[in-house]
């Protein structure tokens, strides 16, 4: 396995995620072992995303929009004062890849927030609403004050043109996670659409060729629009991921990743 591909699946899986019906979580080295790294090898790459995370956040801080993000009576740049989240709350996010990655517009919003708002990326890499709403009990189990949730791109997955899920059930699924959240938490919720796709490197990539995988950019489209017109609150991905898709025409970039947290906090400060 090459260095890339390591980073690759480091960035966008996380056993431990997908492991904890098994009770305890698995240590360092089970995990390492899975990527075959060794267990000090495994932390250092971890640690250098989480590196990467915050000096994302700083560079957000540092545009006019980040500074106006967190800016305080009079104008002074403080510790994330219009946004919307308090002391004490607990923001999770609910997803698929795009938001698993490790370094994701949640990862990056984490070090844009203080330390006693606490943080849970609960996204699964290859998750379908179907998947998430299965994960229900997880997401209550939290008490999440804040869901941030970003579905529904794995749905509209096309296995030799059959859709995984239809878009009528994709909507029954959101409609339902929402709803069921929000009557069980009293949680406050985001929507955010799916970033889009490229479809003439989704065609190219060789190993979406081979399973017969293929992606929509119309699906996509119709699937955002439909969230635009819910009434929570709605991040429109799509402008600020055009230009940051990687090679397979599906993920982010991590550049595409920091412009989708830029997106988030103009939304989440207005």
């Amino acid at each position: 396995m090459t260095a890339d591909e390591t980073e690759r699946r480091l960035r966008f899986h996380q056993p431990e995620k997908t492991l904890r019906h098994l009770g305890a979580p698995p240590g360092d080295g089970t995990l390492a072992a899975l990527f075959g790294l060794d267990p000090a090898d495994y932390r250092a790459r971890l640690s250098g995303f989480e590196e990467r995370n915050r000096k994302a956040a700083a560079e957000l801080a540092a545009t006019a929009a980040g500074a106006d993000a967190v800016a305080g009576p009079g104008g002074a740049t403080g510790p994330a004062d219009r946004l919307p989240f308090r002391p004490g709350q607990h923001v999770v996010a609910v997803g698929e890849s795009t938001t698993a990655d490790r370094l994701s517009w949640f990862e990056i919003l984490r070090h844009r927030l203080p330390d006693d708002v606490r943080c849970t990326n609960l996204a699964v890499s290859g998750s379908t609403t179907t998947q998430a709403l299965a994960g229900m009990p997880m997401l209550r189990s939290g008490k999440p004050d804040w869901v941030l949730c970003m579905l529904g791109g794995n749905d509209v997955q096309r296995l030799d043109g059959v859709p995984l899920v239809t878009a009528s059930e994709t909507r029954r699924n959101l409609t339902a996670l929402r709803d069921l959240a929000v009557r069980r938490t009293g949680a406050r919720w985001v929507w955010l659409t799916p970033a889009g796709v490229d479809e003439e490197r989704v065609a190219r990539y060789v190993h979406f060729r081979r399973a017969g995988l293929s992606w929509s950019g119309e699906d996509l489209d119709a699937l955002a629009e439909d969230l635009l017109a819910r009434p929570e609150p709605v991040v429109d991905t799509r402008p600020a991921a055009r230009g940051h898709l990687d090679a397979d025409g599906v993920h982010l970039t991590p550049a595409g990743q920091r412009a989708v947290t830029a997106a988030l906090l103009d939304t989440l400060t207005a």
